[in-house]
């Protein structure tokens, strides 16, 4: 496979390959479940490469889970995040409207599962939960499936690598209260 060249990265070294593999693949119009498996693979090579993030991208933010971009393709198809969680720090339960991939850099990852509901105003069924260490891939969202609460798991930051189908960065999403089943819209602004 070749890479494309017209992939702007400004993220650290090692990101750069890896955004032009996902490049590709999204040029390829792969359907989505083996477009998340593909991205998924290249992403355990990636992170079982070594990778070295700079400590500004690593950092967490004591008063809340951060999103840092490491590539937003430019027309806007994909995006690689660095998210960061301190202890005790989480996500509210919310969906992402695209698909996503999730590496774990540093630290445990606790994702908590809930079925996506059929209509706002319904309260939320817990589905399952699992602790993501260093190195373990996952595809955390699908447009089929997609709700789900993140949080920092273990006694130090949790540092994930996200990909996306978009520019989470400036997508609409939502957010759910799980015991009422109702909707709100944000968006997670960069750090």
């Amino acid at each position: 496979m070749s890479l494309r060249t017209d992939v702007t990265v400004d993220g650290p070294d090692g990101i750069a390959d890896f955004a032009g593999e996902v490049a590709d693949l999204v040029a390829a119009g792969l359907e989505e479940h083996e477009l998340t498996q593909a991205v998924a693979s290249r992403l355990r090579v990636l992170l079982a490469s070594g990778l070295t993030l700079p400590d500004e991208l690593v950092r967490a933010d004591p008063d809340h889970y951060v999103l840092r971009p490491l590539h937003v393709a430019p027309d806007g198809s994909f995006s690689i995040a660095a998210a960061v969680w301190d202890l005790g720090q989480g996500t509210p339960v919310h969906g992402h409207e695209t698909w996503g991939v999730v590496g774990i850099h540093s630290g445990i990852e606790r994702e908590v599962r809930y079925e996506k509901p059929e209509r706002p105003g319904v309260p939320l069924v817990r589905a399952d939960s699992d602790d993501w260490t260093a190195g373990q891939v996952t595809v955390c969202c699908t447009v089929d499936d997609d709700v789900h609460q993140v949080s920092c798991g273990g006694d130090e930051p949790c540092v994930g690598i996200h990909v996306y189908g978009a520019d989470i960065g400036t997508l609409r999403r939502r957010s759910y209260q799980p015991e009422t089943g109702s909707v709100d819209w944000f968006v997670s602004r960069w750090s």
